[in-house]
C-alpha cells in the first residue's frame, strides 16, 4: 500500500457464549494489536456467565455488543454477525471464535497479501506451546465414496510446522477462527447458514466460496493461538454429536460430487450405529439415526443466507434456536 493510501476497512466479528474468561483473553490481545480492526462485533448469545460484565469493562477500540434473545448458536451468530458487518459498510469481514488470540500483527499479515489473492483467507493455528494446530484441510474430498472423511490432508500434516510452510498454502474447508472474507465474496456467496447451529456451517461457507470461484490462501505468517485444545471429537454421544453427524451429512448432500457420495451419510449411519451399539454407547447410535433423518430437509441452503437475501437482526437470526448447551 502506497503512502497516504487509505487501507481497507477490516470488522472483527466474534461469537460467544458462557466462555467469558476466554473472551476476555480474545479482547486483550485485540488491544494489542497494531494495525487493530476498524470495528469489533461481539454477538453475544445469549450468555449467562459474566461475559455481560467483561464486556462492559473492555476496553477494546470499535467494540460493538449484539444480543440476541436467545443462544443462535455459532451458526446463527456469524450468520448475524456478518450481516452487521456487512450493513455497516466495511471491506473486509474477519470472523474469529472467543477461543483464540491473534499475535499483534496477525491483521497486517493478512493485509499486506498482494489484492488478486486477498478475497478469503485464513490465519494459521498455533497451540499455546507455538506448535503447529491448523487443521484447515488442503484437500477436502467430495468426489471418492470410499474417503471415509472428507478431509484427507490439512496443514498440519502436509507441513509438521510452520517454517516449513511457504507462504500461502490453498485452502479447501476453514474454521471460523479466523477465517477473513472480502465483502465482494458476502455479496456473491451470501452469508453463513444459520440452520447448522454449530459445526460445519465453516466448511459449509468455504466450499460455497471455493464454487464461486474464489480460492482461498493461508497466511503463513499470520498466527492465531488457540487457547483451548481441539477434543470435540470425543463428544458423539452427546448434544454436539448430534450436530457434527448431522452437519457433516448435509456437506455431503449439498455438494457431493456424484451418487454415491451423495449416499454416504446412509452407509455412515448405518455403521456408525453397529459399531457404538458394540461398545454399548446407545447415546452416539441415537445422534447418528437422528442426524440421517434430520439431514435431507437441511439439503438447501437457507433462504436467509442466500446472496441478496434481507439483512439478519437480533430477533430472527437464524429461526427457532437449538439446544441451550450444557456446562
Amino acid at each position: 500500500m502506497s503512502a497516504g493510501e487509505q487501507r481497507e476497512s477490516v470488522a472483527l466479528v466474534v461469537v460467544t457464549y458462557n466462555r467469558a474468561d476466554l473472551l476476555r483473553g480474545l479482547l486483550a490481545g485485540l488491544e494489542r494489536m497494531d494495525p487493530a480492526p476498524d470495528a469489533v462485533y461481539v454477538v453475544d448469545n445469549a450468555s449467562t456467565d459474566h461475559t455481560a460484565r467483561v464486556l462492559a469493562e473492555a476496553t477494546t477500540p470499535g467494540l460493538e455488543v449484539v444480543r440476541p434473545a436467545a443462544n443462535l448458536g455459532g451458526s446463527g451468530g456469524f450468520h448475524l454477525g456478518v450481516s452487521v458487518a456487512h450493513e455497516a459498510g466495511h471491506d473486509r469481514i474477519w470472523l474469529m471464535d472467543d477461543d483464540v488470540v491473534p499475535s499483534p500483527d496477525c491483521l497486517g499479515r493478512l493485509l499486506a497479501v498482494p489484492a488478486q489473492q486477498a478475497a478469503c483467507l485464513m490465519p494459521v493455528r498455533e497451540d499455546s506451546t507455538g506448535a503447529l494446530c491448523e487443521k484447515a484441510a488442503t484437500r477436502f474430498d467430495l468426489r471418492n465414496p470410499l474417503a471415509i472423511r472428507p478431509k484427507t490432508s490439512m496443514v498440519e500434516t502436509d507441513f509438521g510446522t510452520r517454517d516449513a510452510m511457504p507462504p500461502l498454502v490453498a485452502l479447501e474447508n476453514v474454521a471460523f477462527e479466523g477465517f477473513m472474507v472480502r465483502r465482494d465474496v458476502v455479496e456473491a456467496i451470501g452469508l453463513p447458514d444459520p440452520r447448522f447451529f454449530i459445526f460445519y456451517d465453516d466448511v459449509d461457507y468455504a466450499v460455497r466460496a471455493r464454487r464461486a470461484g474464489f480460492t482461498i490462501w493461508a497466511v503463513r505468517d499470520a498466527v492465531l493461538v488457540r487457547q483451548l485444545p481441539f477434543d470435540q471429537q470425543h463428544d458423539l454421544g452427546g448434544w454436539k454429536g448430534y450436530y457434527m453427524y448431522r452437519n457433516l451429512f448435509v456437506v455431503h448432500l449439498r455438494y457431493g460430487e456424484n451418487l454415491a457420495v451423495r449416499l454416504k451419510p446412509w452407509l455412515v449411519a448405518l455403521a456408525v450405529v453397529v459399531v457404538a451399539l458394540l461398545r454399548r454407547d446407545p447415546g452416539e447410535a441415537r445422534n447418528v439415526v437422528r442426524a440421517v433423518r434430520d439431514a435431507p430437509a437441511l439439503r438447501d441452503l437457507d433462504p436467509a443466507a442466500a446472496p441478496g437475501a434481507p439483512p439478519a437482526t437480533a430477533d430472527g437470526a437464524a429461526g427457532a434456536p437449538g439446544p441451550t448447551p450444557g456446562p
